[in-house]
């Protein structure tokens, strides 16, 4: 191994690359992961110098607060490598606040910006020959960070461990998707942490999916808490609404993630002189428009899968068939936004940030 250091990170370099082991054509999403990553610690109430070093596991305590009362965060983010063999982000700066907002939802400590941002540039730039070029092919990024003091009295812990690994990826399909409109469960309350990406928001969400399965649903459709009556959100990402030509989503709350794909689709969908309303969206509308037929797609917008169409949901074990579209709005969005992800077309909003 090789030890260096670059901007006060120390660097572990890997003896050998797996990266020939590694079969890019057929990867499972989130299941590969690159020769190295990025660690830095808090320990005595500051940031300890960052370090690289080749992905392995490590050791913790097995009172750390992280077991025991679920202190842990995370993003998702994505590398693309242009034709010139370049590497770009989209819209970093957006998941390094929403991770500090995250971070003081959960009486955590904010990540600085030299750690998040630095530490993930050289983490890039060590690993860039695991960016492929091609619009199907992704780097996916993933900064956590976890509670590691030990101790089971319920109170914040006083040291942490904040992590960048990072995944190949290729373009995520998972086929037709189907779902139930929730009526009993709740992804997040008023109050809660549900605009936090805190680990214990999607754990949460696994039995309710896991029954929704059983009944030939690949996802659930989440309605408020309190009235179960607003659509919010659709499995783990943000949900849209076409009824005629217009787009609708939820604005976002305690209860609503506030997703960097989500932002990007409604300011595309401007630009494209497309009508997008931003407001509650009624599980009564979304009936009375399926019914009329009107209502003429819904799709799931997130990191991973970008835009995911739906074809159908249920409600009241009432189901609904979504008609086919010609032209449909969301794949449209999902090239447009794509092509400028891996700089295919011109990036207009400024959106994209070189390595």
């Amino acid at each position: 191994m090789e030890v260096t250091i670059f901007n006060d990170i120390e660097i572990i370099s890997a003896s050998n690359s797996k990266i020939n082991s590694v079969d890019f054509e057929n990867l499972t999403f989130g299941n590969v992961f690159t020769d190295h990553m990025l660690i830095c610690d808090f320990k005595e109430g500051t940031w300890q110098k960052p370090f690289i070093q080749p992905y392995a596991p490590f050791t913790i305590d097995p009172s750390a607060k992280v077991f025991h009362y679920g202190q842990a965060i995370f993003e998702g983010m994505k590398a693309y490598k242009d034709q010139e063999d370049a590497v770009w982000l989209f819209r970093p700066e957006e998941n390094f606040l929403r991770f500090n907002k995250s971070a003081t939802r959960m009486a955590m400590p904010e990540v600085p910006e030299s750690i998040f941002m630095g530490g993930l540039k050289k983490l890039l730039q060590l690993d860039e020959q695991w960016v492929k070029k091609g619009i199907e092919n992704t780097l996916y990024i993933r900064p956590f960070m976890i509670a590691t003091g030990h101790g089971v009295i319920a109170a914040p812990s006083q040291e942490y461990r904040f992590m960048i690994i990072l995944s190949p990826a290729r373009s995520y399909y998972s086929g037709e998707v189907k779902v139930i409109i929730a009526e009993h469960y709740s992804r997040a309350a008023n109050g809660g942490i549900g605009a936090a990406k805190a680990a214990g928001n999607y754990s949460a969400q696994f039995y309710p999916t896991k029954l929704a399965n059983e009944k030939g649903f690949q996802q659930i459709i989440w309605t408020d808490d309190a009235t179960h009556t607003k659509l919010e959100e659709a499995g783990t990402m943000n949900v849209f609404f076409r009824i005629n030509d217009t787009l609708y989503t939820a604005p976002t709350s305690e209860r609503i993630l506030d997703g960097v794909t989500r932002k990007s689709v409604i300011e595309l969908a401007k630009r494209e002189n497309i009508t997008v309303e931003v407001r509650p969206v009624l599980v009564e509308e979304l009936l009375a428009s399926a019914k009329n037929g009107t209502l003429k797609e819904i799709f799931g917008a997130g990191t991973a899968a970008v835009i995911n169409p739906i074809v159908g949901f249920s409600y009241q074990d009432n189901y609904f068939e979504l008609p086919k579209q010609e032209h449909s709005m969301a794949l449209e969005i999902k090239e447009k936004l794509t092509n400028i992800q891996h700089k295919l077309a011109e990036d207009t909003f400024g959106w994209t940030v070189k390595v």
